[in-house]
């Protein structure tokens, strides 16, 4: 009897590994759509879609003004969507910042599917849509929204920016998949590791790290270890109170206005 409930504990156990490892994008990434409310734009943009591959074409916002001198490139993050981000984008424009938001392959109706290589190539093709358009990236910032801080920080890797902006950031999804499958043997599993915390040493670019003391998505440990590890020059912003998506309150708003000015005279 022994035998047999350890043999079929096993065969559970091992079907469920294989279950997870096939579908785990699916539980790991979670697009949506959501309809825009016209009415809380406070902002002038153009709806573009940027080519990341022949059939994928990402849908985004784009505003620009010759006055501002820097322009954000927004990465939003798991289950987001342009029309859900219009708060943050307002805060951008009323600190006089250029900005583009992109949306993933796969989310805001866009085609294909959402994977660690592809999101990586979905924000080149972004850089390098701003650069056609004159804008070199010593005047870009990078602003990495959770699932989004990966991406930054994968791009920051590979040139140097006027800044980089992250916001609830994780360690590595590895980490992450550790808190959520503590009995899964996530190492071997993860396909998508966005290993944030291992590429710090190769970014040169100022960075500015955002997170809640209350985020009960992604720890607080995680965010204050990344800028911990991160090289100068380096701040941070650790509200008390804040959850997983940042209060845009009048200390925040201080706080990136600092930010840019102080990239600015760099």
């Amino acid at each position: 009897m022994l035998k047999s409930f350890i043999l079929l504990s096993l065969i559970f156990y091992l079907s469920l590994l294989l279950f997870m490892y096939i579908f785990q994008r699916a539980f790991m990434y979670h697009p949506k759509v959501r309809n825009t409310d016209p009415t809380t734009v406070k902002f002038k943009y153009h709806e573009v879609y940027i080519n990341s591959e022949t059939d994928i074409k990402l849908r985004s916002w784009y505003s620009y003004s010759d006055q501002n001198k820097k322009t954000i490139l927004f990465f939003h993050g798991n289950a987001g969507e342009l029309g859900a981000r219009i708060y943050k984008l307002n805060k951008f424009n009323d600190l006089n910042l250029n900005f583009l938001i992109i949306s993933w392959r796969g989310f805001s109706g866009n085609n294909g599917k959402p994977t660690e290589q592809g999101l990586y190539k979905d924000a080149q093709k972004a850089v390098e849509w701003l650069e056609e358009k004159g804008i070199n990236k010593k005047d870009i910032i990078l602003y990495g929204e959770s699932l989004g801080t990966g991406i930054a920080v994968e791009l920051a890797t590979k040139g140097e920016y006027s800044g980089i902006i992250l916001e609830s950031p994780y360690t590595s999804m590895i980490d992450m998949g550790k808190r959520f499958y503590p009995f899964l043997p996530i190492s071997i599993l993860q396909k998508d590791k966005y290993n944030s915390l291992k590429k710090l040493n190769m970014i040169t670019s100022p960075i500015l790290v955002l997170h809640g003391k209350s985020d009960t998505l992604v720890p607080f440990y995680m965010g204050k270890k990344i800028y911990d590890e991160a090289n100068e020059p380096k701040y941070y912003y650790f509200p008390d109170l804040d959850n997983h998506m940042m209060t845009y309150d009048q200390n925040m708003l201080k706080t990136l206005s600092n930010f840019v000015n102080e990239i600015s005279k760099q």
